[in-house]
């Protein structure tokens, strides 16, 4: 189910304060490829164990953030590092 328009237009990165917007399905696609290998973890250190349907990033490309069942999970311990699409 994508994310509201309404509310993606005043949702920002908690840690940061910029702003998100979907991310890509081929983007999605590489980083559910790193969650399958075991590879991918949340800036916590906490490995993603569960493939994502659904992710914000933010404008800059520095944090993605996991939508699950349409809500989005904004928690900074939660956020994945956006390098790991240009190292990927």
């Amino acid at each position: 189910m994508p994310i509201d328009r309404k509310l993606l237009d005043i949702l920002c990165c908690p840690a940061t304060g910029v702003p998100l917007e979907p991310l890509r399905r081929d983007s999605l696609a590489l980083l559910n490829d790193l969650v399958a290998s075991g590879e991918l973890r949340y800036v916590n250190g906490d490995q993603v164990e569960a493939p994502l349907q659904e992710a914000l990033i933010t404008e800059n490309g520095e944090r993605i953030y996991r939508v699950d069942g349409g809500i989005p999970i904004m928690l900074e311990e939660r956020a994945i590092a956006g390098h790991v699409l240009k190292n990927g």
